[in-house]
């Protein structure tokens, strides 16, 4: 099988660590991130990287005891970027000295200046005389190590660009990984063309070798796979359809709770289209019998995720002889983290676990997208064939328009529901908005108000509208829609849904995590 070249990121707890390394996957770089306390020097002789980063993080190189990188690395021969608390360490360990305080603590925007030498890795900058970056520091770096030299100033960071290139390490203290820093890609792609990368990693090579990778793990056996019709399922169900075709089953349970239409769509594309084995389980009517009379969001939640694990493994239970459950896991779910305190914390969210099927079921994991981020995984997906529309749908929760309900579920209300959503999904696709909304949604509220239609006087649902833009999945905020086009939409709602007669907007900016209502 083939190696890809690649890099090392040393991760010290930043908060933002992820998003170095998807700048990296940007430019066709393999890299993995590994906890400080994980890589040590027999770590990096069997990693072999080609080149290596060392994350922002939360801790101070003041303290006894504090993060460092292992000493190996520094006669390891390959390049290293050191970013925040990556630049003070490395200051540290080779000779220089940091300190805390005294002023020149820096949090948010700031501008570098170039002093008159010029280094490879700001090929690009400075064209206008100072760059603009974003900065999180508490201490400072006050003496740099023998061999380097300083390249860039910030106002409270005289060497906020410092390397020695004859050793091929760069410093820098600011983070060149966020939006904040304009120009961060671009030192990104010096860096990584100066340690020789070669962009060989790719969607189709990927293709090529998750397929081999499949064959040789299951070899002649038979795999299951809990189809939601979302992206990272679909994705994998088509992979691994692609790599052994009939020895693949699919289960699709259906709870009731999606939107219009969507169960036959799923049906169609996948049975249909791509000739999948696929097991449509319609269980609408026990979910929503569990579901009677429930208010409560958590409730809902351990409902729906508890039937769920009932209903699959039911189904999957007549698949005669197999061994292995195929689940769309993806990079962030698998990559260990770092907290404050130092500790390493595995953080593979339960949702991606199927709430521990392969426990219950004696069943072997294959998770062949475990090395990708979202946005590859799209595009894997566009390697395979899946339609552009359907890869670039908005992200949908797995507890369905039960999310979307607040209070009791009632089939009224999820009627009201999937026809308000599907008149205001028409309504952005129609004027061209959908590719640049990340999710956008309709909810009925737990209320209803009265109303005067017409001549007559109406108590119906309130319907509650909601989109939002992100970068990265971070943060949202609120799309800015024109007051026609909403004004367009609520009108079409309230004449085409019976039992609407009042919609809201929701101009609020949250984190994604709170972007649904429960």
């Amino acid at each position: 099988m083939t190696q890809h070249q690649r890099l090392l990121i040393i991760d010290f707890g930043s908060q933002v660590t992820q998003l170095i390394a998807r700048r990296l996957r940007e430019l066709n770089v393999y890299c993995e991130i590994h906890p400080y306390n994980k890589v040590d020097d027999a770590f990096l002789q069997s990693f072999a990287p080609k080149a290596v980063i060392l994350s922002g993080g939360p801790d101070s190189v003041t303290r006894a005891g504090s993060p460092r990188a292992p000493e190996a690395l520094w006669s390891f021969g390959v390049p290293v970027l050191g970013i925040c608390y990556g630049q003070q360490t490395m200051m540290q360990q080779l000779g220089g000295l940091v300190e805390h305080g005294h002023g020149t603590a820096e949090f948010g925007r700031a501008f570098v200046t170039p002093t008159t030498d010029t280094l490879s890795i700001l090929d690009g900058w400075f064209a206008d005389g100072r760059e603009q970056v974003w900065m999180s520091h508490g201490d400072h770096v006050s003496k740099i190590a023998p061999g380097f030299q300083v390249y860039g100033t910030s106002p409270n960071a005289p060497f906020a660009v410092t390397a020695d290139p004859t050793r091929h390490f760069y410093a820098v203290q600011f983070h060149p990984e966020v939006h904040h820093t304009p120009k961060g890609a671009k030192l990104y792609e010096n860096f990584v063309r100066l340690a020789g990368f070669t962009g060989d990693w790719t969607m189709d090579a990927y293709r090529e070798q998750a397929i081999a990778a499949i064959r040789q793990q299951v070899g002649d056996k038979k795999v299951i796979c809990a189809l939601s019709g979302g992206v990272d399922s679909s994705v994998t169900a088509i992979l691994i359809h692609e790599a052994i075709g009939d020895q693949l089953t699919c289960v699709f349970v259906d709870h009731g709770l999606l939107r219009l239409g969507e169960a036959e769509q799923v049906v169609a594309m996948f049975r249909d289209n791509y000739n999948l084995n696929l097991i449509h389980a319609d269980e609408s009517d026990l979910f929503l019998g569990k579901l009677e009379g429930v208010s409560d969001p958590e409730r809902k939640r351990k409902i729906i995720g508890g039937l769920f694990i009932d209903v699959f493994q039911k189904y999957a239970n007549g698949i005669e002889g197999a061994e292995f459950l195929a689940q769309g896991t993806l990079y962030p779910d698998v990559i260990e983290s770092v907290s404050f305190s130092g500790g390493p914390s595995v953080t593979i969210k339960s949702h991606h676990n199927v709430g521990g099927l392969p426990e219950k079921m004696g069943l072997k994991l294959v998770e062949p997208l475990r090395e990708l981020f979202k946005d590859e995984v799209r595009a894997l997906g566009r390697e395979l064939g899946l339609p552009a529309s359907f890869i670039g749908r908005h992200p949908f929760p797995g507890p369905g328009l039960a999310i979307r309900c607040p209070g009791e579920i009632t089939t009224e209300k999820l009627d009201i529901l999937r026809q308000a959503d599907a008149v205001y999904i028409d309504q952005i696709r129609k004027h061209g908005l959908y590719d640049e909304i990340w999710q956008a949604f309709a909810a009925i509220l737990p209320m209803k108000t009265v109303g005067v239609m017409g001549d007559g006087r109406t108590y119906d649902y309130a319907v509650g509208l909601r989109a939002v833009t992100s970068v990265d999945g971070m943060t949202a905020d609120t799309y800015p829609f024109t007051h026609d086009f909403l004004g367009e939409t609520m009108t079409r709602i309230i004449n085409e849904v019976k039992g609407v007669n009042r919609v809201f907007y929701d101009i609020t900016s949250k984190p994604p995590g709170t972007i649904e209502l429960e």
